[in-house]
């Protein structure tokens, strides 16, 4: 943990006037995962991506089931501004635990599902995203690395499980249809 916060201390260190303005808009794009919540719904609105709205969605579904209903609080990690209160933050303080990030999760499964459901090009901007929201997480001093590392592993896995579901389902859709 000490080289955890000697770490997140050191990008306190790095904070600029400009930072501490877009990095809290970087990580609201991530609050309650709206941003890939509404990227799926619109996927599932246009008839040619609605498979991949469906991967998107189930990535999303697994992540809040598995990062904030069952990891966080079998962890029960505390944040690290509660270790050191000294720092001061420039979003209200989250209330749940810190391991692993949601934000990072959610943004990751979201990266990953595009990526496993074959949107060879969309997934690299949203990569692009996912690691800003990761990096504003430690910068705004609300997670430690391992949170937002242990988030982004999960957050593949997400969408690689995401797209095994929707294959798997979508075989026996196909296989129920052949028989009628």
């Amino acid at each position: 943990m000490g080289m955890e916060i000697q770490i997140l201390d050191w990008i306190q260190n790095l904070r600029t006037p400009a930072g501490d303005v877009l990095m809290p808009i970087i990580t609201s794009l991530g609050n309650v995962g709206i941003v890939w919540i509404l990227l799926a719904v619109l996927f599932l609105m246009i008839p040619g991506t609605r498979r991949t709205g469906a991967v998107l969605a189930a990535a999303l579904v697994l992540d809040v089931i598995l990062c904030n209903g069952i990891i966080k609080n079998a962890v029960a990690r505390m944040r690290p501004f509660d270790r050191n209160p000294l720092v001061e933050l420039l979003i209200h303080k989250p209330l749940d635990y810190s391991f692993p990030s949601g934000h990072t999760a959610a943004s990751f499964a979201a990266m990953s599902g595009l990526y496993f459901a074959g949107e060879r090009h969309l997934w690299k901007p949203v990569l692009v995203l996912a690691v800003l929201i990761a990096f504003s997480r430690l910068y705004l001093y609300v997670h430690y690395p391992t949170d937002v590392i242990g988030g982004a592993v999960l957050g593949m896995f997400c969408g690689y499980l995401a797209e095994k579901i929707v294959e798997r389902l979508s075989e026996r859709k196909a296989g129920k249809t052949d028989k009628n």
